[in-house]
């Protein structure tokens, strides 16, 4: 599609030579710079363009009306000894509703497209994040974007403020990416008469991103290039319903990838009070961060294998009991609570008083006096210390350097500016409609199949971290084998590390090797089908 002279994105590109000239002669001081408002400090460069619209995240906002305008940079990567030339574009685009074309909200997105490729054969990939009420920045400034932030990550004291360098595990050598912001996160809003809340629920949510990706695609003229999808935590149950709606909306998907998933919450013990449900799909997980601090008997050399070995106790041994003790208070045999504890590390007492047993409590009781991550357990801290006093240490070291980040990258790096302040969490959670299919909780497996039924071509990802406490391993791998019939079309794949396993250094590396296989193959099956 080929944009008007005067479309507002045409018009910002005509200065984006000029800006990256002023650019090139100022050094980038991104680290450490606070939030707050978005013109930059004074040694920025100039803004590409600075939004006079003030965004809220509130559950009644909404904007009278909205404009689609961006700032658009470009820029270059070094992937491989390959220099990529590639377009930044962070701005605003008018999601419409599919019946009727009312816009719905103002979607804030950051695309990185390569320059030069031919937009039939180019994938674009779209990021989001989960909570749900995230944002996309951690996705966006910490996975596989052009530049990413050092997390040090599992210390529990890394180095501050997080560097912000050159991402060489980047996808931009693989697929065009766009990371958009759901309705009150970011800077995304709803357009009156709609509010936040109108979009803060399962399905209203879903709905909403297939009509931002629709107005992307026909904004920018994509509309036949290969369309994966890449959500994370909650974002993967979005991408579940979001794959039938496309496709049921007649626009194809090549892949769907699936970061640390929740696809079903009638699954997650961690959703109910605890010993209430089956936390079998956690026990492989609680082996995984026994091993990690040396508390197993004995410590493996060779987790891989130790984790098969864990999945099939925890299914053929544990489970049972587990199924026994929540239906009709059978006591375990002691000969598999003594399994459990050198399986674990987490002491007998514990299993005792809580057999099926939950990650709040794995996490506060599997090292005396200290408190593990939720996000990634391999972090430890004093119990009582600033990191611990939220109940996440993984989450409380990254959250703020990561706020800073994004509300100074976007100007100093981007030229996109603004008097709003960057939501990276919104209070979404508290009025969110979980309701699905009528059920009171969503499970959002059969929306995922019922994709794969519509489009026999398309491919599905799944990655996850085996010292992750919010969305374990397991349990995805259990809720997966409910797809019988689709496993050839499903790679499933864990490394070591938390729920966002990109931070870790060699991890990231092993999934940027992962996800390019996938797309090639997703890729190929896509263009044999067509």
């Amino acid at each position: 599609m080929r944009r008007p002279a005067t479309h507002p994105i045409t018009l910002a590109r005509r200065h984006a030579t000029t800006w990256l000239a002023a650019w090139l002669l100022v050094p980038l001081l991104l680290a450490g710079c606070g939030g707050g408002g978005g013109s930059g400090r004074p040694d920025s460069p100039p803004l590409a363009y600075n939004d006079p619209v003030v965004y809220a995240s509130g559950p009644n906002a909404a904007l009278a009306s909205a404009t689609e305008a961006a700032a658009v940079t470009p820029h270059q990567l070094t992937l491989g000894g390959r220099t990529l030339a590639y377009t930044a574009t962070a701005g605003h685009l008018t999601a419409h509703a599919l019946v009727g074309d009312a816009a719905l909200a103002s979607m804030f997105y950051v695309a990185y497209t390569l320059d030069g490729a031919n937009p039939a054969t180019r994938p674009v990939t779209f990021f989001y994040n989960g909570g749900p009420g995230s944002a996309s920045v951690w996705l966006h400034l910490g996975s596989f974007g052009p530049k990413r932030l050092v997390t040090g990550a599992p210390s529990a004291s890394p180095t501050k403020p997080f560097a912000l360098v050159d991402n060489s595990e980047s996808l931009l050598d693989v697929s065009d990416l766009v990371f958009i912001d759901a309705v009150g996160t970011g800077l995304s809003e709803a357009i009156a008469p709609s509010r936040n809340l109108s979009f803060w629920g399962v399905d209203a949510d879903a709905d909403l991103f297939r009509d931002s990706i629709r107005r992307w695609l026909a904004l920018n003229g994509r509309s036949a290039s290969p369309l994966f999808l890449f959500g994370e935590s909650y974002g993967t149950l979005r991408s579940a319903l979001l794959a039938e709606r496309l496709e049921s909306a007649g626009v194809p998907l090549a892949g769907v990838v699936l970061q640390s998933s929740i696809l079903n919450y009638n699954s997650n013990c961690a959703v109910f009070s605890p010993g209430a449900v089956d936390c079998t799909g956690y026990l492989p997980s609680y082996s995984a961060v026994g091993a990690w601090f040396g508390l197993t008997t004995p410590v493996p050399d060779d987790l891989g294998a130790f984790l098969v070995e864990m999945r099939g106790f925890a299914e053929d041994g544990y489970h049972p009991a587990v199924v026994d003790w929540l239906s009709a208070s059978i006591a375990p045999p002691a000969g598999l609570l003594g399994e459990l504890v050198a399986n674990t590390g987490e002491a007998l007492s514990q299993w005792q008083l809580e057999f099926s047993l939950g990650p709040d409590r794995f996490q506060r009781t599997l090292k005396a006096g200290q408190l593990t991550g939720r996000y990634d357990a391999r972090m430890a801290v004093p119990t009582g210390s600033p990191l611990a006093n939220e109940g996440d240490p993984s989450s409380t070291v990254i959250s703020a350097e990561f706020d800073a980040a994004i509300d100074a990258y976007l100007p100093q790096v981007l030229g996109y500016g603004t008097a709003s302040r960057y939501t990276s969490l919104a209070d979404a959670i508290a009025y969110w409609n979980f309701g699905h299919d009528g059920n009171e909780l969503p499970d959002a497996v059969p929306d995922l199949a019922a994709a794969m039924a519509l489009n026999p071509a398309l491919r599905v990802l799944s990655l996850s971290g085996v010292d992750d406490l919010a969305t374990p391993f397991y349990q995805t791998e259990r809720d997966l084998t409910r797809l019988p019939d689709l496993a050839p079309r499903l790679t499933v794949r864990s490394y070591v590390g938390g729920h966002m396993t990109y931070l870790d250094d060699s991890s990231r590396v092993m999934q940027k090797a992962d996800l390019a296989a996938f797309y090639q193959a997703a890729m190929a099956a896509a263009g044999a089908a067509r």
